[in-house]
């Protein structure tokens, strides 16, 4: 295997750095490998149960009763049934919404093979937390199986109602956006273009 190679297959981590040249590479890229998947499922797991817990909340206090002002009429809690997407779009194309969550789960599964990287370890957890949120929505709530309808409570005034799966999802996006215009990858590796 070439320098080049080995540099991409298992970047050097501070861990490898303070290790004499030619000992424990390999098992120091292992641990390394291991340590950011428990980040991202970690991370995935926080933010499914807090997802579940607020829709469990938002299903036993606030579905048939008046909404909650959090700040005024800024900021509400509100119980609606989203048949769509995040934030309401495509209403009615709940089945291909859980093809799409499933792609995106199996993508993340993918990827974490060869993951070095932590910020690219929470924006994955975040990612596949939001995505399986949404997913058990879809595949239990009503009318019924992959036609469920997802629990919307956040409703900020002049914007669309959404959860925390939904939040998960944005903010996992978003630093996958960042990670990536600063020239990150999932394996730890920096590339210049």
């Amino acid at each position: 295997m070439t320098e080049a190679e080995r540099s991409i297959t298992t970047p050097e981590t501070p861990d490898e750095a303070a290790e004499p040249a030619g000992t424990g590479t390999a098992a120091a890229a292992a641990g390394t490998h291991r340590r950011r998947i428990a980040v991202l499922i970690g991370v995935a797991v926080l933010a499914y149960l807090l997802d579940l817990l607020t829709k469990l909340w938002v299903v036993h206090s606030l579905e048939h009763h008046d909404p909650i002002n959090v700040f005024g009429h800024y900021l509400r809690f509100d119980a609606v049934r989203n048949a769509g997407a995040a934030f309401g779009l495509g209403q009615g194309m709940t089945i291909v919404f859980t093809v799409i969550a499933v792609g995106v789960i199996a993508v993340i599964v993918r990827l974490s093979r060869r993951l070095y990287s932590l910020p690219w370890a929470v924006a994955l957890g975040l990612l596949l937390g939001g995505a399986f949120g949404n997913l058990t929505d879809r595949v239990f709530r009503a009318p019924g199986s992959f036609q469920g309808r997802v629990v919307d409570f956040i409703e900020p005034e002049h914007f669309a109602v959404f959860n925390l799966a939904d939040s998960a999802i944005c903010c996992g996006g978003v630093l996958i956006v960042l990670l990536s215009f600063r020239g990150v990858d999932p394996d730890g590796t920096k590339h210049q273009d």
